[in-house]
């Protein structure tokens, strides 16, 4: 069980393992050879004349090569992110299994071959059934009281796993250089409360938990248990997730750091949680602490009260279909064809299960995601990459400083607190300067269910041992092969994995338009995670501190107010909208960062003694920069997929962020010539302008 991080503003929601310069050895297709996917890359070729940009820049740049590439049906989107998770996926098979292969590894060589190699051992895994996780089933059966629930679920914490909540170290709040203890609501199977509690549109989230019922009955039978009791405890299961739902925040809510932090001491905490004592529970994970963030109050009355309202057979039936289910993708074929028939089948739209490989690189991913950045970084990093992701970073630094000195609604205080938080940005780029260390987790050749619960202990353990001391600010959120950025406003730090920087993202060969309407985006987007209305909140330390004036506050809040509007008018599947208030923060970082690598483009060309109206391929330089911030943003979705998406993504669809943007951007509109009531200029009221 990983804690939840409590502010983690990613660029998109899925991390994706990928390599910029990955060898020909990955993706299957009917002829049982190899070839590399193709690249993710902006082509002029792809531009649909017949579109207008001035109408939808996204029709216009991606229309045509969405048309063409469907949704593979052993997926639910597919679109740039996913075309370079594949090329990952291609350099991660050559590197894990020839770590399987090598029977004289070591280090982290052998701890990546070892869960590779078990993972792939089909054979065993069948033959072995439920038998791996008979004997927490049985535990499981001898809960008889509060007490015994209690323990359990210490007990379960400590071995990494764990049920109802999350639990996990992160910086405190108002005390940036230390860690301590968060505990986070949790425990819910389906995406969020509303599919709890509300019949969906046209009875889509009654229909979702009757499939769930029925989910749960199927597993518990794969376990052994008679059907007719199945299905009773899956009913039972559903209920118990029902009360937690209705204690749970939405997560619109959960957007509030406010709602993210509660700091209690550990003697409080215990009186307003008689029946379970945090006290026990820390020192059962091996920590000390006079105090810890109990993070959503509420939830965690409602979990105190259901320890003895509940009768243990309920308890029992959920944390039970809890285990199979967290279980099942290292357990047999019925297992785990039953968790995808539900998960990734019913309740998301995907038609066909990936091959074991790629499921087995997820589990090497989720248990040894940094030893496998090791190798990765060792083979597919080239140093010049990242000098030259340093000096764009560098011009993205000062095209934002000259945004934020000539503010004109910031108060010069508030204006200085931004300039402070500005100078104490920490950039990031590539991989760790310091590996974590692996000693003392012991995995084989042998079970792979007990290699990933080696590392799950293991993790767990070395998660804990951060509570009460300082913070490492070395360490990294994300592994090098993620295709993915993020901000941290805990560590006011921007950071970029190696693996981003491949097309659509960068190319080294390439125009800088494509290259700023990429991954100068990209870095102008994390900068701006800083100033959006979640990042805004903490200060240049860190800490969760008001360094704005009133007057500023309000002004910010009607610009922002702006932009929640703007989003919520987009509608998507079925007449569904976006929510503009879940997705504000993505928002805000996409409209600064594009204004902001636009300013320092703009510059890159005047050094250049450019004017960015060259032409290339029949198209300006200035067009072809926003050319590449709509390729980055093509993406299809299965239908299922979307609705569960605008449920509970903090981003937006992904056309909605293609021309979110620059429709607000007096740039867009005198690179195309568009015209005032073109859909694509914003003005007036409607036009939003933050940073």
């Amino acid at each position: 069980m990983i804690v939840r991080k409590p502010l983690l503003l990613s660029l998109a929601i899925s991390a994706a393992l990928a390599a910029a310069n990955a060898p020909a050895v990955g993706a299957d297709n009917a002829s049982g050879s190899t070839s590399m996917p193709p690249s993710a890359g902006f082509r002029n070729s792809d531009l649909d004349p017949s579109k207008n940009p001035c109408t939808n820049l996204a029709d216009y740049v991606n229309s045509r090569w969405l048309a063409a590439n469907p949704v593979p049906s052993d997926k639910t989107s597919w679109g740039s992110f996913e075309m370079l998770n594949e090329r990952s996926l291609a350099a991660s098979r050559h590197l894990v299994e020839a770590a399987a292969a090598n029977p004289n590894a070591s280090g982290v060589e052998k701890l990546v071959g070892d869960l590779y190699a078990s993972g792939m051992d089909e054979a065993a895994i069948e033959a072995a059934g439920v038998t791996p996780i008979r004997p927490m089933l049985d535990r499981i059966d001898t809960l008889k009281t509060p007490a015994d629930i209690a323990a359990y679920l210490r007990e379960e914490f400590a071995a990494g796993r764990g049920d109802v909540f999350s639990f996990g170290a992160e910086a405190d709040f108002k005390d940036s250089s230390h860690k301590i203890g968060y505990v986070n609501q949790d425990g819910l199977s389906l995406p969020e409360k509303a599919y709890y509690l509300e019949d969906g549109a046209n009875g889509k989230y009654k229909t979702i938990r009757a499939a769930y019922v029925a989910h749960v009955a199927r597993q518990l039978q794969n376990a052994g248990i008679p059907a007719a009791d199945a299905q009773k405890q899956a009913e039972d299961v559903l209920a118990f997730e029902t009360r937690l739902a209705r204690a749970s925040l939405s997560p619109i809510e959960l957007r509030d750091p406010n709602n993210q932090y509660h700091f209690v001491s550990m003697a409080d905490a215990d009186k307003a949680s008689p029946n379970f004592p945090w006290s026990a529970f820390f020192s059962a994970n091996g920590v000390q602490a006079s105090g810890f963030s109990l993070s959503q109050p509420k939830f965690f009355d409602e979990f105190n009260r259901m320890l003895v309202d509940v009768p243990a057979a309920q308890w029992q039936a959920y944390l039970r279909a809890h285990m199979i289910d967290g279980m099942a993708p290292m357990l047999s074929s019925k297992f785990a064809d039953e968790r995808f028939s539900f998960f990734s089948r019913t309740l998301r739209g995907q038609q066909q299960q990936k091959p074991r490989w790629k499921r087995v690189l997820d589990g090497v991913e989720g248990s040894a995601g940094e030893a496998l950045g090791q190798l990765y970084v060792r083979e597919y990093f080239p140093a010049e990459s990242k000098a030259q992701m340093e000096a764009l970073v560098q011009n993205l630094r000062l095209a934002l400083k000259a945004r934020l000195e000539n503010l004109e609604w910031m108060s010069p205080e508030t204006r200085k607190k931004a300039m402070e938080k500005w100078a104490s940005f920490t950039p990031k780029i590539g991989y760790p300067d310091h590996w974590r260390s692996w000693d003392g987790l012991a995995t084989s050749r042998g079970s792979y269910i007990g290699n990933v619960l080696a590392a799950a202990r293991f993790n767990h353990a070395w998660d804990m041992a951060k509570i009460g001391k300082p913070v490492d600010r070395s360490e990294w959120g994300m592994t090098p092969q993620t295709v993915n950025a993020y901000y941290n406003p805990l560590m006011n730090e921007i950071v970029f994995p190696a693996a981003i920087l491949q097309p659509p993202f960068f190319d080294p060969k390439a125009d800088p338009a494509l290259n700023y309407g990429g991954i100068g985006a990209v870095i102008g987007h994390e900068m701006m995670h800083g100033y959006d209305d979640q990042g805004s909140q903490f200060d240049a330390q860190g800490n969760f501190h008001n360094w704005w004036t009133p007057g500023d506050q309000e002004r910010f809040a009607a610009r922002t107010a702006r932009l929640v509007k703007q989003f919520d008018d987009y509608v998507s599947i079925d007449g569904l909208h976006v929510k503009g208030q879940l997705t504000l923060g993505e928002n805000i970082a996409d409209l600064g960062g594009l204004n902001v690598s636009w300013d320092a483009y703009q510059k890159a060309l005047r050094d250049a003694g450019r004017s960015g109206d060259e032409m290339i391929d029949g198209h300006s330089e200035n067009q072809r920069f926003f050319f590449n911030w709509a390729t980055v943003w093509r993406r299809n979705f299965t239908p299922d997929e979307l609705r569960v998406r605008l449920n509970t993504d903090p981003h937006a669809p992904a056309n909605f962020r293609a021309i979110g943007a620059p429709s607000n951007m007096a740039a867009f509109a005198q690179a195309f010539s568009c015209k005032a009531g073109d859909p694509m200029v914003r003005s007036g009221d409607a036009k939003v302008v933050i940073w």
